[in-house]
């Protein structure tokens, strides 16, 4: 029997305060969550096509049209037409977004070296390591297989 909570049972209740504290950050700055995790996922990879972009911070593709929308109007982006598919759009980050991203990064961790400076120094080296290494990890290995979600799922025969 183990001697501790379960990761999801503690991680999850230290998110829901970060995302707590995340949220007047986004706030005074004029931008979503959903927003700030688009423009951070095309800081790290600068054109993407929409679906994606979706793909990578885990967004229904049809529902994230709406915040890229904002974020196209504010500035914060680009989606232009993909060349090998006129059906696709590819996604840039802008100057103004990349701005805005730094900006409200910056805050973020502000807060964020707040609560690590609680812990010993050394605690502190150690879990952002452990968390960037966990983090990292493909999502199916921090599920044990295949996700369950985007698994194919193999139908029986019916002339079996």
């Amino acid at each position: 029997m183990a001697d501790r909570p379960d990761l999801a049972a503690m991680l999850h209740i230290l998110v829901q305060s970060l995302v707590a504290a995340e949220l007047p950050v986004l706030a005074r700055h004029g931008i979503s969550m959903w927003g700030y995790a688009a423009l951070g996922a095309l800081r790290d990879n600068p054109v993407r096509t929409q679906a994606a972009l979706a793909e990578a911070i885990g967004a229904d593709k049809t529902r994230i049209i709406g915040t890229l929308d904002k974020l196209q109007e504010a500035g914060l982006i680009t989606r232009d037409p993909d060349p090998a598919d006129r059906r696709a759009r590819l996604l840039s980050l802008t100057e103004t977004g990349r701005a805005l991203y730094r900006a409200v990064q910056d805050e973020i961790q502000a807060n964020e070296n707040r609560l690590l400076a609680m812990l010993p120094e050394e605690d502190r080296s150690t879990f952002l390591r452990a968390a960037q290494a966990l983090a990292a990890l493909p999502r199916e290995e921090i599920i044990g297989g295949p996700d369950p979600a985007t698994a194919v799922r193999a139908q029986p025969s019916r002339d079996a």
